[in-house]
């Protein structure tokens, strides 16, 4: 399974109002493991840059100016995406851009759903935690994802905290690892541990109902995300 995980920084809140895409960055996962293909370009919007943006991006239009524009890059944007399912935190907002944006390039381009699907990690987290913040820094905090170098936002980086944050959400792997697999083989005794044999027993704790409860919630959650293909709730059934 391919997914994409999509942000933009833009020159202010609303494409109504001529407001342009500045920057866009991409990350692509398959089977839930980060690869390490990209996609990440700053643009020039052709107009100034609110104050209010500014101070969250910290995107000037002197460092934007000598950068392509949005038609220089539209079909490497459509090549990226096609066929995947995109994940964006607060999805309406950086579509209404994104379609703005081919719409001016003419009706030929259509929408960016007519190349991809889209999933919404907003809806999805104010589901999972109703009555909580629920912003990507909040989620961060909740689910102990390091955002330390969020200082300012960017399209990029807030791309590749957006994925720890859905791998978290869903109940999968975290780390960001290319390594398919251990570099040991089963063969190498070196790589073996031995295990006393006079060694204590372990001691098991038993879950209390209470924990169990939680995990059953849990486990409902994944299994709703995923379309009912939870393989742990499949296991215990």
């Amino acid at each position: 399974m391919r997914q994409v995980i999509l942000d933009t920084e833009t020159t202010g809140l609303e494409p109504k109002q001529g407001h342009r895409i500045i920057e866009i960055g991409c990350v692509e996962i398959i089977n839930r493991r980060k690869t390490d293909q990209v996609f990440h370009q700053y643009l020039n919007p052709q107009r100034e840059i609110e104050d209010g943006a500014f101070d969250v991006h910290g995107l000037s239009n002197e460092f934007l100016a000598d950068k392509p524009l949005f038609a220089d890059i539209a079909q490497d944007l459509i090549d990226f995406i096609r066929d995947s399912e995109v994940i964006i935190h607060n999805a309406p907002f950086d579509l209404a851009f994104i379609n703005t944006e081919l719409k001016q390039l003419g009706p030929q381009w259509g929408q960016m759903e007519n190349y991809c699907r889209v999933l919404d990690t907003l809806p999805m987290a104010r589901e999972m935690h109703p009555g909580q913040k629920n912003s990507l820094d909040a989620l961060c905090g909740r689910y102990s994802i390091d955002n330390s170098q969020r200082e300012l936002h960017g399209a990029l980086l807030d791309a590749q905290i957006l994925l720890d944050v859905y791998l978290a959400m869903t109940g999968g792997q975290t780390s960001l690892s290319l390594d398919a697999e251990d570099d040991s083989q089963p063969g190498d005794v070196e790589s073996r541990l031995r295990i006393d044999a006079d060694r204590p027993r372990l001691r098991v704790i038993q879950p209390s109902t209470e924990e169990l409860r939680a995990h059953e919630q849990r486990l409902l959650a994944v299994d709703k995300q995923s379309g009912g293909n939870c393989l742990w709730k499949r296991m215990g059934q």
